[in-house]
Parts: C-alpha cells; sequence; structure tokens
C-alpha cells in the first residue's frame, strides 16, 4: 500500500472518530473521556496529513520517507489507538502505550529534521 493510500485511510479513520466522538460517545463517556477521545482523533488526523505531505514529497522528489512516515503511523496507532481503547473499553493496560505512541511521534517529527538538514543520527 502507498503511503498516500496509509495517509487517506488514517484521514477517513480520523474524521470517523472524530464523528463518533462528537455524536456516538457525547452521551455515555464523561467529559474527561470524551475530551481524550478527541485529543486521539485530533492527533491522528494531524498526522494524516503529515503522511500525505510527506508521500508527495517523496513522489516529487522521488527521496524516502520510509523512517519518518513508518515511525508517524506507528506513533498514530499507538497513541491515538491506546486512547480510544481505554475511553470506549476501559482497558487500564493500555495507559503506558499511550506515552510510546507519543515518543515515536517525537522521533517520527525528529527524524523529519533529520532527513530536512541532511544530518544523519549515530
Amino acid at each position: 500500500m502507498s503511503w498516500i493510500a496509509v495517509a487517506g485511510l488514517l484521514g477517513c479513520v480520523s474524521v470517523a472518530a472524530g464523528a463518533f466522538g462528537a455524536h456516538g460517545l457525547r452521551d455515555s463517556v464523561t467529559p474527561e473521556r470524551l475530551a481524550a477521545w478527541q485529543t486521539g482523533a485530533h492527533y491522528a488526523l494531524v498526522h494524516s496529513g503529515v503522511l500525505l505531505a510527506l508521500a508527495l514529497y517523496a513522489a516529487a522528489t522521488g527521496r524516502g520517507i520510509a523512517l519518518p512516515a513508518s515511525l508517524i503511523l506507528a506513533g498514530v496507532v499507538l497513541f491515538s489507538g491506546s486512547i480510544f481503547g481505554l475511553v470506549l473499553f476501559e482497558l487500564r493496560v493500555l495507559g503506558p502505550v499511550t506515552p510510546i505512541g507519543g515518543l515515536l511521534l517525537l522521533a517520527g517529527w525528529a527524524s523529519l529534521l533529520f532527513m530536512a538538514t541532511g544530518v544523519k543520527p549515530e
């Protein structure tokens, strides 16, 4: 699957998650849990745009984007996915997964910085 397709899929899931939070969860979870859900949906949507931009950059330049794109995708899956699991199923075991996802998102952004500046992390 191409990174453009991944970005499209993630964007679609993000919008659906945001709508589900706004309409399906509004009356069934606490305001704190709903806010957490919206944070997960927001981060997923923002990073779907980042993945799309990376994919278009790769298509235009022929440069590889595998490292930042993979880190960002893994970060979204773990960050947003763990929040969704916590809100929907109260799976407390997912609590420690959320910051791991956040760290992967930071690593994806850092790898993008390294890619842009030509610095190779050692």
